[in-house]
């Protein structure tokens, strides 16, 4: 199975990469792309466990460099790999100042109601889903009254 990603801005094509997942005797996922106009093509093992739920099986990806089980891939730099293979990478919140976090933890709660006013209405929200509203949509259901 395989198939292209492609990232427009403006209708214009600012990315693209190929991928190809083949799951026979060694499976994998072959992702083809090109970092700085330098092309890049390798392949990354998937591999499962059993579901704890007693049917099926979990997928995983292989990482190429530290060779962990992980459900996601990061890219930093032009790789995807496993978050650990990246050293020096840090949250948003750790790199605010001291002086920045102390203001987050007193008024941050006033600023609360700010950000869940931007998740319901960005472009993605779904409020429901089936029919039923989403767990998102109804988790604080008393703050979404008062929008």
């Amino acid at each position: 199975m395989s198939g292209t990603l492609t990232w427009s801005s403006n209708g214009e094509k600012t990315a693209s990469i190929s991928i190809t997942v083949s799951t026979n005797k060694k499976p994998y996922i072959e992702l083809d792309y090109k970092y700085n106009d330098e092309p890049r093509k390798y392949k990354v093992r998937l591999v499962t466990i059993p579901s704890n739920l007693g049917k099926g099986k979990v997928w995983y990806f292989l990482c190429p460099q530290t060779h962990k089980r992980c459900r996601k891939l990061y890219s930093i730099g032009g790789y995807f790999l496993h978050r650990e293979a990246f050293k020096g990478c840090m949250y948003d919140s750790q790199t605010k100042s001291k002086k920045w976090r102390q203001m987050d933890r007193v008024y941050g709660s006033y600023f609360e109601l700010d950000n869940l006013y931007e998740e319901l209405y960005s472009k993605h929200f779904k409020t429901h889903y089936n029919g039923r509203p989403t767990n998102r949509y109804s988790k604080p259901p008393n703050l979404i009254e008062i929008l």
